[in-house]
């Protein structure tokens, strides 16, 4: 590959820092990590927006999250279509292969996949309607979501109620999936949709009895 470059300095830095305290402090437990393979508890499907960081705000250690990223949290309905589809190959090693017993769905404020979504719902952004555009026919996943809340007032409260739907949607589109219905209905696996403030350090997680979300 003629393209792959070193990587920066200020990354080999910030490796080298790390190899030399971190992992030289906890070096006995990411062997046993390696020699023991994965057993995460839960799996967590998240934006990749850079600002969301799934661990810090759990407090997780190395191999406790089973986590997935992709663009605005999004779960796509099943279909086994034969074509290349990460995250449901990502649900389904979870659950088949790793056995979680809950899988997470997290959104956030201010996420740019959803305002893509909300833009292109409302006829903003015709470069997302392209055939060839990926981030907008990944958002096509969204715009039931965007139905439901197309009529709320005002403005902000609409775009922080569709970053809501992302979430439900997602959960929704999980429940399609035959071996996590199984799952469920058997009570081996949990489902649970959370959304997160970035600026106020916020959560909130969805209350099936309210059919709202509500402060964690």
């Amino acid at each position: 590959m003629q393209h792959a470059k070193p990587l920066p300095s200020y990354l080999v830095q910030r490796y080298q820092g790390w190899k030399a305290t971190t992992y030289k402090e906890n070096e006995s437990w990411y062997r046993h990590l390696a020699e023991s393979g994965q057993h995460p508890r839960a799996m967590v499907i998240s934006c990749c927006d850079s600002r969301v960081h799934v661990t810090s705000i759990f407090g997780a250690d190395q191999g406790e999250f089973f986590i997935h990223r992709n663009i605005a949290n999004l779960v796509p309905p099943y279909k086994p279509d034969g074509l290349q589809h990460g995250t449901s190959a990502a649900v389904e090693y979870a659950v088949n292969a790793l056995k979680v017993a809950h899988v997470i769905v997290l959104g956030h404020s201010n996420c740019g996949g959803v305002q893509g979504c909300f833009d292109m719902c409302s006829g903003h952004a015709p470069e997302l309607e392209e055939k060839t555009s990926f981030v907008g026919r990944w958002m096509d996943i969204l715009r039931p979501g965007y139905e439901r809340v197309k009529e709320i007032e005002p403005l902000e409260a609409r775009r922080g109620a569709l970053e809501r739907q992302a979430v439900l949607v997602s959960l929704e589109n999980l429940m399609t999936f035959p071996f996590v219905e199984a799952a469920v209905k058997s009570g081996k696996l949990s489902l649970h949709g959370l959304w997160t403030d970035i600026g106020e350090g916020s959560l909130e997680y969805f209350d099936v009895d309210r059919g709202a979300f509500g402060r964690v």
